[in-house]
């Protein structure tokens, strides 16, 4: 990721500190806010999209509105950690909508999994029936969030 970064520029670091505070900002005003014409802008933006800094847009919704207001984070401890299973856990995981994040862990457990749903009931369903159903999955312990302090996308590039 470093390496990733020394290669942006000053203007490239602009752009994604921008967009990544208002994504759907012209490039108009883009280009006016880091100092550039619009034709280099789109250049370097176009370069970013097509080299993998910038991933793709998209809205930012508020899961309490939309009625996932209760997250849990779980520790899965694995049946064992060679490649293949791990890759069968890492393809079914990408297929359960509630899990919002999948993190390989190095540590006393295998995975952490940021699980969003309405409610407790709502989270066992998911528990029962897609977590603990996952391929190679040995054991799981559940941890509920009371609240989120900071929760926030990667808007610095510096």
């Amino acid at each position: 990721m470093q390496d990733e970064l020394n290669d942006l520029d000053r203007f490239d670091q602009a752009i994604l500190r921008e967009l990544a505070g208002e994504a759907r900002i012209s490039i108009t005003e883009l280009a006016r806010r880091v100092g550039l014409s619009k034709s280099p802008v789109q250049a370097r933006l176009k370069k970013l999209e097509d080299g993998g800094t910038i991933k793709g847009y998209r809205a930012l919704l508020d899961p309490i509105r939309l009625g996932l207001a209760h997250v849990t984070f779980v520790e899965v401890r694995m049946v064992d950690t060679r490649e293949a299973t791990l890759a069968k856990f890492n393809a079914a995981v990408a297929k359960v909508p509630e899990i919002e994040q999948a993190h390989l862990i190095a540590g006393n457990f295998d995975y952490l999994l940021k699980v969003r749903t309405a409610d407790m009931p709502s989270y066992r369903r998911v528990l029962a029936d897609s977590v603990s159903t996952l391929p190679g999955v040995a054991s799981t312990s559940t941890f509920v969030a009371m609240e989120a302090i900071k929760e926030e996308a990667v808007t610095d590039v510096s």
